[in-house]
């Protein structure tokens, strides 16, 4: 058998064992990569090799799963992927994400005890290589807040789909107690909770301005269709807002870079004849926008909404007006 074929194979076969409901052949397929037809040999050649291979019937088709879990020798991490690991705690950790890089860690911390001692023996030098050529690039910005036992009521809430209360020292009245249902969090530059009032549609509440966090005993379930990949692709970013069509003209000599930059997760991207790109989506937060069209300087041209053209114009004279405001640089 070949490697490659051998690699998709228990690649798929974890795949089996790593879900509760199973999956069905076209997602056999999308997992790893292949056709139909294809995803059917290698359901065929699982099951010989994994005779406890389930199959669930879910009209109008089947789904398959490997209930039991697959042995260890199965399972045994390699170097990059334990280095993988440890670099998104770091990343998260210098982020100022203590909590989810902490999680990671013990996560980490499991997958090593659960290795015998040759097996850690033999990565443990690869692994320390990877570890000392590879480090995160530390970016500007905010840190966002993230304490622990709110982020554990927070899903506790979730996921027992209970009302939450909490005192929100923000919007028009700050110090008032809300209750709402909480729908997601939202991860970033600064965390959000992604929640709605009663009768109220869903909006985001800043972590680092709730306090007197509590789950409560009454059941919030989310409005049946509500989807938080669908309300995070409303925004650029996370302001909420009315949604705009955005179309921006990237210059010839930063094509490369906008073919391989996402302004946003439903953008539409076009070449142009005279080498420009035409980048097009429909979002709100143009606040947010516009402070990052900033950062590609002269290539970048609104075409519409001119609402963004005056607001990127506005806050430009802003900046201009406080630097110009006197030429020579105050004495520290």
């Amino acid at each position: 058998m070949r490697h490659e074929k051998a690699a998709r194979l228990l690649a798929l076969a974890r795949a089996l064992a790593s879900t509760a409901e199973g999956l069905t052949l076209d997602e056999m397929a999308s997992e790893v990569g292949v056709g139909r037809r294809t995803a059917e040999r290698l359901r065929d050649a699982v099951r010989g090799l994994f005779p406890q291979l389930e199959e669930i019937d879910d009209p109008p088709g089947r789904r398959f799963r490997i209930p039991g879990g697959l042995d260890g020798v199965f399972q045994s991490p390699d170097a990059d992927e334990l280095a993988a690991l440890r670099g998104a705690a770091d990343m998260l950790e210098g982020a100022g994400a203590a909590v989810r890089a902490g999680a990671l860690r013990a996560l980490e911390a499991k997958i090593l005890a659960s290795l015998r001692a040759p097996a850690r023996r033999r990565i443990a030098p690869d692994l320390e290589a990877l570890v000392q050529a590879e480090t995160i690039a530390v970016h500007a910005g905010p840190r966002p807040f993230e304490d622990a036992a709110v982020l554990a009521c927070v899903r506790s809430a979730i996921k027992s789909m209970s009302a939450l209360s909490f005192v929100y020292d923000g919007g028009r009245a700050p110090g008032r107690r809300r209750e709402v249902t909480p729908l997601g969090i939202l991860f970033g530059r600064s965390n959000y909770l992604v929640a709605a009032e009663a009768g109220g549609a869903p909006r985001s509440w800043r972590f680092d301005r709730m306090r007197a966090v509590e789950a409560l005993d009454r059941p919030a379930p989310p409005p049946p269709g509500f989807s938080l990949a669908d309300y995070a692709g409303e925004s650029f970013g996370v302001f909420h807002g009315p949604g705009e069509e955005v179309v921006l003209r990237i210059a010839p000599e930063r094509a490369a870079d906008a073919l391989a930059w996402r302004f946003h997760s439903r953008q539409r991207v076009e070449a142009q004849g005279d080498g420009a790109v035409i980048v097009a989506f429909r979002a709100s937060g143009m606040l947010e926008l516009a402070w990052h069209l900033f950062t590609w300087s002269d290539a970048v041209e609104i075409l519409q909404p001119a609402s963004l053209r005056a607001l990127l114009v506005e806050e430009l004279e802003r900046a201009l007006g406080r630097h110009r405001a006197d030429e020579r640089p105050r004495q520290i």
